[in-house]
């Protein structure tokens, strides 16, 4: 509700052309800096552009949408439509012209197009699309700029850590099965995951059919279904994939249909078995066992090349055997090493062929380019001595095939170790998908409610509306509410909150939670992608998606890197042949084995596949993929790397009042009448007043005045005419022909209403005591006041203390009147209170502590806190419940304690100083690596790095990137709050 309410919160009551309305960002200059409005006048006409702004996820978006366009000279007004992609700019043309305004979109990181028809409003859809066979940066580049290019696709994210693709696009111009072809011509695999963010996906197992008629008859079957958005058959895997509307339709029915579809009956359909679908889990088990047994044939060959070249040659029988002559100078040892490294080259290593072909195929150099040249480098040179030998009476030359073989073996050990370990960097979204259970019990009811009948069913065929039994013990099936029964839930896996919470008729449940005692029936409402688990996993999927702002640092020298390898490898050979060739050095430092050139390419070779960017690429990717999974297993949902970026720097945090530092319950504690007349009928005008705000304070008078009417659950409030919602001060409205105004001090005094002494002592002494105090006037006079407690949350005082500690100000800005929130502050120890504060008001205030220097972040339950979320660095939405489509906010905070907000500013330093360290490792290994492998210790100390040791360091640095990721996993939050109890309130 809470994030409802906050979405809500950011509609403003302007409208601005066919722009749905949005916070509107504080007040900005109009003019350029030293022009009047005067002389913009004379300067000609203003103008109206509306552009397509793509890229942006929530409010935060569009403030900084907004910002980036109104730092331009001449910009009247810039208002962003986050909900639908648009921006709607009032510039003057003398000044800026709409291609300056969608440079500075794009500035602002995102991509934008201006729309020439405003009535041509185009349908977004969003697929996600695994891809096989991205290797490093420089692929998921590639990728990323092909799809970008492809006309009517908006927006492109591709995540080399966990291989997907999430694409943009206009179904009108392109569809998914056109970009899976796309990405195949680019030279990748590609799979699809999903094919929009409204649809939920089944995949049914179809036994007895045999042939492609039968498989379409099907499909035309499963299509003519209302609800139905997408079939997909696999005659091979005798599978289907139904992509359905879950409001319409669901599984149950599908499997219906097939069952009586045909003549004889004869196709029976089932839920596909998991783990033989097209998951991104089956995938990854897959890969793992290529790459295992690719490096063990790999091994069985290599294994005797490194014998007969480095360990037999020092055995004397051994040695004599080997070197015996074939043909001139062709020994046995050579003939048996080029024999054995060929299928290692060619065969086992093709994946390298194929990649860097690919590759270059489209103007692009990656890791498999790098490795290809410097294995070929190895193995041709080898070929071409081995030949000469073959052709000559009198040459002697050294062949490296063990070279080539070994490089080609540890490049697969490190890629099979580093698909193991990348595969543990998103076990927190299997576990997420794990809290589902596997079956449900289905009842029949009949028209009186009684049960008829109770079936087991799979929990995935579950369909909207069904009536499900919970048994103790058991997990709840999905998102509903309770019909019947009494129990208590431990709810402790989504929202992260320890203690049970106990549930009766009406109250809503949350599918994958625990029922601890009683039993229940449940009418399920939220089923596949609607649950809160679908929407969190689809959340932390998201996050994982989401590139952090310094992954363009890795982006931008991997776009450069490999062609810079390249050249210096060829540096290093030359320099060495050159140097070899005029006598540069002393002949001693040559190997026995050797001549000039030959050190001089396994230098360069060295060179060549030491440096490779595989590590540089995964260095933020699986650090933020661990941290987002983390933080969600903690109840702490980050919604990715810009976020995290952003909260590590936070030292200054603002708080709201209402439902932040407090319970976020006000009850009334107090009640005064200033005039004669019955309570009951002071309750009656108030509360009729009140009942059409959403204010929490307006919903504790309305609780308290329903104890006046205690036969009525839901009393009907006499109609309230002529209704006024006066934001932060109160409410007006013409009740039983008297005018009542309920509100605040500055509304009494705006409306001319004189408020008496004795009004004006109760409100001192109802503030002194942390209580809101409201006044009521009927008719012009005040009648009453009523003192309202909103409880200040456990452990507030302690956790703003943390802060402190940790070097955070905190901050309080509300909207509440200057007595209660001194009071409420000074018990927690916030020294700088902001009260009374309008929302555009708190907007401003982060502005001003931004202009200051601090890093802010702003803590609210979203009610009028969305312009400041909005304004904020890092906007942290407290007490989201169970819907989890915040928009405004850049951290959820589920458990609704502000213990989190500690979790999630050491949670985001801890992950980003795992970043740092992961940039340490990857540019360390290239810095130190680079020069030890073009000989820079050669002369000194007469080290060189064979190309194979330099392989299986470029290997080693790929897995200790991603190992040092996995560290994260141990995380730990601040040893304070887990010595900080916080108890629990009761609210009478």
């Amino acid at each position: 509700m809470a994030t409802k309410l906050l979405a809500l919160a950011c509609i403003r009551k302007e409208s601005y052309g066919d722009l749905s309305p949005r916070p509107h960002y504080p007040s900005m200059p109009k003019y350029p800096k030293g022009i009047t409005a005067q002389e913009t006048s004379l300067q000609g006409s203003e103008a109206k552009a509306m552009f397509s702004v793509m890229g942006m996820t929530c409010s935060a978006c569009a403030g900084s949408v907004e910002k980036a366009v109104k730092r331009l000279p001449g910009i009247k007004e810039a208002v962003v439509d986050v909900l639908n992609n648009k921006a709607q700019v009032m510039f003057y043309p003398s000044f800026v012209n709409e291609e300056s305004i969608l440079e500075a979109i794009e500035d602002a990181g995102f991509q934008a197009a201006l729309i020439q028809d405003e009535t041509d409003d185009k349908f977004v859809q969003v697929c996600r699309i695994r891809i096989n066979g991205m290797t490093c940066t420089s692929c998921s580049s590639t990728l990323e700029n092909a799809l970008q290019a492809v006309p009517g696709v908006q927006k492109v994210q591709v995540a080399l850590a966990t291989e997907e693709a999430q694409i943009h696009h206009d179904p009108k111009i392109i569809t998914y099965n056109q970009l899976m072809q796309k990405i195949e011509e680019t030279g990748f695999g590609a799979v699809l995951v999903s094919t929009g963010e409204d649809m939920s996906k089944i995949n049914l197992r179809i036994n007895g059919v045999r042939t492609v008629n039968s498989m379409r008859m099907l499909e035309n079957s499963l299509q003519a279904l209302p609800g139905v958005q997408a079939v997909q058959t696999s005659l091979e895997l005798k599978k289907i994939a139904v992509s359905y509307k879950p409001d319409m339709t669901g599984p149950r029915n599908f499997i219906k249909v097939i069952d009586s579809t045909g003549s004889s009956r004869r196709f029976k359909a089932t839920i596909y078995p998991e783990g033989e679908g097209a998951g991104r889990e089956s995938h990854r088990k897959e890969e793992i066992k290529q790459y295992f047994r690719s490096f063990l044939w790999s091994l069985i060959f290599t294994t005797p090349v490194f014998l007969t070249s480095m360990v037999f040659m020092y055995i004397p029988g051994i040695k004599h055997g080997l070197d015996t002559k074939v043909v001139n100078m062709l020994t046995i040892g050579e003939v048996i090493r080029w024999v054995l490294s060929t299928p290692v080259q060619f065969i086992i290593g093709r994946r390298f062929y194929t990649g860097s072909y690919k590759a270059l195929r489209h103007g692009s150099a990656n890791m498999d380019v790098l490795i290809a040249l410097g294995t070929n480098a190895a193995y041709f040179y080898s070929v071409y001595t081995v030949i000469r030998a073959a052709s000559s009476p009198d040459f002697e030359g050294t062949d490296f095939f063990e070279t080539s073989a070994m490089l080609i073996s540890f490049i697969l050990l490190g890629k099979y170790l580093e698909v193991l370990a990348k595969g543990k960097t998103s076990e927190a979204i299997a576990k997420l998908m794990n809290l589902a259970p596997e079956t449900a019990i289905l009842l029949s009811l009949d028209e009186e409610g009684n049960v008829i009948s109770e079936e087991e069913i799979d929990s995935r065929l579950i369909q909207k509306n069904d009536i499900i039994k919970i048994i103790p013990g058991a997990k709840v099936a999905s998102d509903g509410f309770v019909l019947w029964g009494q129990s208590h839930i431990n709810e402790s896996m989504i929202t992260g909150e320890a203690r049970p919470v106990a549930k009766r008729k009406g109250d809503t449940v949350i599918g994958g939670t625990v029922n601890e005692n009683g039993v229940l029936h449940i009418k399920a409402t939220k089923v596949g992608s609607e649950s809160a688990l679908a929407q969190i996993v689809r959340l932390v999927e998201s996050a994982q998606m989401a590139k952090a702002p310094v992954q363009k640092f890795a982006d931008r020298i991997s776009k450069y890197f490999v062609p810079l390898v390249i050249m210096l490898s060829f540096s290093t050979w030359l320099a060495w042949f050159l140097a070899g060739k005029l006598h540069g050095y002393p002949e001693s430092w040559i190997p026995s084995s050797m001549d000039s050139f030959e050190l001089a390419l396994q230098f360069g070779i060295s060179v060549m596949v030491i440096a490779c960017p595989c590590a540089l690429g995964l260095a933020t990717p699986t650090a933020v993929m661990v941290g987002t999974g983390v933080g969600a297993s903690l109840g702490v949902l980050i919604k990715g790397g810009q976020a995290l970026e952003g909260a590590h720097k936070v030292n200054c945090i603002v708080f709201d009042k209402t439902g932040t530092l407090t319970v976020g319950k006000p009850v009334v504690v107090n009640t005064r009448l200033l005039k004669n007349m019955v309570l009951h009928e002071f309750y009656e005008l108030v509360a009729a007043t009140e009942v059409n705000s959403e204010h929490p304070l307006a919903k504790a008078i309305i609780e308290y005045a329903k104890k006046f009417r205690e036969d009525e659950e839901n009393p009907a409030w006499p109609e309230a005419r002529d209704f006024v919602s006066i934001t932060g001060h109160g409410v007006k409205a013409i009740v039983r022909n008297k005018e009542v105004i309920v509100g605040n001090k500055s509304l009494m005094l705006e409306k001319n209403i004189v408020i008496p002494v004795d009004a004006q002592d109760m409100l001192t002494e109802t503030e002194s005591m942390a209580q809101t105090g409201i006044l009521v006037s009927i008719d012009g006079e005040v009648t009453g006041v009523l003192a309202i407690s909103d409880p200040v949350k456990p452990g507030a005082q302690e956790v703003i203390s943390i802060l402190k500690s940790m070097n955070v100000r905190s901050i309080m800005v509300t909207g509440d009147n200057w007595g209660t929130a001194s009071s409420i502050a000074s018990q927690i120890g916030i020294e700088t209170v902001v009260a009374e504060a309008k929302p555009e008001q708190k907007a401003e205030k982060v502005k001003e502590l931004q202009a200051e220097g601090y890093a802010v972040a702003m803590v609210g339950d979203g009610i009028n806190d969305s312009p400041a979320l909005v304004a904020a660095d890092v906007g942290m939405a407290i007490g989201a419940g169970t819907d989890i489509a915040i928009e405004a906010a850049d951290i959820v905070l589920m458990k609704s304690n502000l213990e989190d907000v500690i979790t999630a500013i050491h949670l985001s330093r801890k992950t980003f100083s795992r970043i740092r360290l992961n940039y340490i490792w990857a540019l360390g290994y290239n810095i130190l690596g680079i020069p030890i492998a073009a000989g820079a210790l050669f002369p000194s100390t007469g080290f060189r790095l064979p190309p194979w040791i330099a392989g299986a360091a470029m290997a080693a640095s790929s897995v200790s990137v991603v190992c040092c990721s996995l560290l994260l996993k141990n995380y730990e939050r601040p040893k304070k709050l887990e010595n900080l109890e916080i108890g629990g309130i009761q609210i009478e």
